[in-house]
């Protein structure tokens, strides 16, 4: 694990991290396919072909699974990330086709400290992946907890409570 650069103080609201790009073969479509979800347009070209997706493409879940690999790589390696609670929203917006290289985006769109954990700060973001010609293909939003540099006082954590900006946990 490399030192940690960022900490939930270095996260600011508004903030946008390119995490990166990644280039899909038809091999690794068909052999995430095989492992994770083996429908036939994932899998085959000629059943892509007859399918409304008019391709062999990627599953959905290939494609989440991309966006946490650069995301991984390209940010939480280098964090103080102690996890997720989970996603609130995945959309996948266009198929992804082999030759399709993908970019990643992250929005940071919320902050908050956790009252039940001085040490972690709750971050909201958006995950945006699109297409080499610029569509957006997938959109994520969901929750990642971080360690504090400095954890909150008790002083902090009652003016955060009665600011609204406390956790209902």
């Amino acid at each position: 694990m490399a030192d940690i650069r960022y900490y939930w103080e270095d996260l600011a609201v508004g903030t946008t991290r390119d995490l990166g790009t990644v280039t899909l073969t038809a091999q690794e479509i068909k052999d995430f396919a095989r492992q994770f979800d083996p429908q036939p347009f994932h899998l085959d070209e000629e059943a892509g072909r007859r399918s409304m997706f008019g391709g062999l493409c990627a599953s959905g879940w290939h494609t989440c699974s991309l966006a946490m690999r650069l995301t991984v790589q390209n940010f939480l390696h280098e964090s103080s990330s102690m996890g997720s609670p989970g996603l609130e929203s995945l959309k996948w917006l266009k198929p992804v086709y082999p030759g399709d290289t993908l970019r990643l985006q992250h929005v940071i769109l919320e902050s908050r400290p956790l009252r039940s954990r001085p040490d972690v700060g709750l971050v909201r973001s958006r995950w945006e992946m699109s297409n080499q010609r610029g569509e957006p293909v997938m959109q994520m939003e969901g929750y990642g907890m971080f360690r504090r540099r400095h954890p909150a006082t008790p002083e902090e954590m009652d003016r955060s409570e009665t600011n609204g900006q406390g956790s209902s946990e």
